[in-house]
């Protein structure tokens, strides 16, 4: 599985940004995808993830301003970030894998699929 992202960029405290995220290949395999982030100095975070029926999970500290979704046709993973803020600002990385291995709790652990990271940054 491959997974390109794109959309990071330089924003104003306030404004917003959409992530994309494309897979291609065996994506037979995967049926969850997720945005995880990792700021400097901080440990990874998984900001919000997505199953292939539509589940979400979105972590408190973006609730209400992140919102993920996905379009099935595309493969495509899509994180749309509203009043963005300082604090958001990291590295953010698509992740895909499977629920039987990766889900439980309702929590979604990185599965094995990475795409490239992309860099967001929001000024205040």
């Amino acid at each position: 599985v491959q997974l390109q992202a794109s959309g990071g960029g330089l924003v104003q405290a306030g404004g917003s940004l959409r992530l994309s995220c494309a897979a291609s290949g065996s994506i037979f395999s995967i049926n969850i995808m997720g945005w995880y982030r990792q700021a400097p100095g901080k440990e990874r975070e998984l900001v919000a993830s997505i199953t292939s029926g539509g589940r979400t999970n979105t972590a408190d500290s973006v609730k209400g301003r992140f919102t993920i979704s996905r379009d099935n046709a595309k493969n495509t993973v899509y994180l749309q970030m509203n009043s963005l803020k300082p604090e958001d600002t990291a590295v953010y990385y698509c992740n895909a894998g499977s629920t039987a291995r990766y889900y439980s709790g309702n929590y979604y652990y990185p599965g094995p699929y990475w795409g490239q990271g992309t860099q967001v940054t929001v000024s205040s």
